[in-house]
């Protein structure tokens, strides 16, 4: 017993990582000589050459280990929930309403309107408190729904940045009280979201009334969103669009129960530049988020454009982008850093630097080099336990267990049956 419980806590013992058992390499250049925090852009072929999540990436100084966390461009995103809107009314002819702010900077505000087929304008004040200081105007806005001439909607304020608590809203146009429901505010990140590309396709193909474009793309390499290259005509579109990706054939075989086999998700190019009842309206949206997809080998991404009956859009290329990662660490200036992959048996390292990390502005910028091999590379001893690498002897051992049970059991068998005679 106590010898199966050894091997059993050897099977368990986690890796160690050591860098003669990483096979690639990637040095880090153009670091500044002065110490500070330095960071590095992780390009899509880190992604597609490492282990799910980053699992086996180690960064080492002169040949020692250095703690470093993952640090990703935030994009604008959604606050959670619906903004109640209060005192809502008719004031000279025209819908107003005011709006209760959460705590913190935002910029774009969307307005829920449950009325289709209209344009109107909407006038934004902002405040420190509801009633009895001073407003600061922060401009006049189109929205829309051209649902009849098949070009789309908006309801999307692209405000200023801003922290006023109060906002303040009179909207022109056909809008009734009634039909706005309520808001909700889209905050501002850190910093504005950077991209880096990680594919392309450049030629579609039609198939009926449908543009169609096909690419495969590394596992494991993130896609956060689809741009289209579109060309300057026509000045208004709206188009639906559909994003499969399909895990490859070949994936392993107990992808099926890590990964699901399909992932899809749509959206809509729209341009509108028209001036309508008055209205002057530009909206332009040519960049459609990705799906969730995770996969561990190559995966098969279709893009479907619906044309209607309309003529296809002259899209120069679609470009498959992933917020970018920055590999963020403490440089003690001078020295040689070099990022390692290539482990298997390593499983994602906790750094308190991960944990406590703050980004700074002023981090140094060095560059990723190009992968080679490591030239000190050597397998890493098996240190499984016996049976997992031997599991043939396991059988092995259990048909002669069961084997001796059976000659005991006949043995008493037949002494059982002499002794009755």
């Amino acid at each position: 017993m106590r010898a199966a419980a050894a091997l059993l806590l050897l099977g368990m013992v986690t890796a160690v990582p050591e860098m003669r058992y990483f096979r690639s390499e990637r040095p880090l250049e153009n670091l500044p000589a002065q110490a500070g925090q330095a960071c590095v852009v992780l390009d899509a072929d880190l992604f597609a050459q490492s282990a799910a999540d980053l699992a086996d990436l180690r960064l080492y100084r002169d040949g020692a280990e250095v703690p470093y966390a993952i640090h990703q461009a935030s994009p604008v995103a959604a606050s959670r929930g619906m903004i109640a809107l209060l005192n809502k009314g008719v004031r000279a002819g025209q819908t107003v309403f005011d709006a209760e702010l959460p705590d913190g900077h935002y910029s774009d505000v969307e307005l829920a309107v449950v009325q289709h087929d209209f344009i109107a304008t909407v006038e934004v004040a902002g405040s420190r408190e509801q009633t009895g200081s001073a407003e600061t105007r922060l401009g006049s806005y189109t929205v829309f729904d051209l649902s009849k001439q098949k070009l789309g909607r908006s309801t999307v304020l692209h405000l200023p940045e801003s922290d006023f608590k109060y906002l303040h809203f009179r909207i022109a146009g056909p809008l009734k009280p009634d039909v706005v429901t309520g808001l909700s505010v889209l905050r501002l990140p850190v910093s504005q979201p950077r991209y880096v590309a990680v594919g392309q396709a450049a030629q579609g193909k039609q198939n009926g009334h449908k543009t169609v474009f096909e690419i495969s793309l590394g596992g494991r390499v993130p896609v956060d969103r689809v741009v289209f290259a579109v060309a300057a005509q026509p000045a208004q579109f709206s188009r639906p669009v559909t994003i499969e990706v399909e895990r490859s054939p070949n994936s392993p075989s107990d992808a099926s129960t890590r990964y699901p086999s399909v992932e899809t998700a749509s959206g809509n190019l729209l341009r509108v530049h028209s001036e309508q009842n008055g209205h002057r309206i530009d909206e332009e949206r040519v960049a459609v988020d990705a799906p969730r997809a995770e996969f561990d080998a190559p995966a098969k991404w279709t893009i479907t454009i619906d044309n209607g009956d309309d003529a296809p859009l002259k899209i120069d290329s679609v470009r498959f982008e992933m917020l970018e990662r920055d590999l963020c660490f403490d440089a003690a200036g001078g020295g040689s850093y070099t990022l390692y992959i290539g482990d298997p048996a390593l499983t994602a390292p906790r750094y308190d630097f991960a944990s406590l990390f703050v980004a700074q502005s002023s981090a140094a910028k060095g560059t990723l080099g190009a992968q080679i091999a490591n030239p000190v590379w050597q397998p890493r001893p098996d240190q499984r336990a016996f049976t997992e690498r031997h599991p043939a002897l396991l059988w092995v051992g259990l048909v002669l267990v069961v084997g001796l049970l059976a000659a005991i059991a006949f043995g008493s068998l037949k002494k059982t049956a002499a002794s009755q005679s």
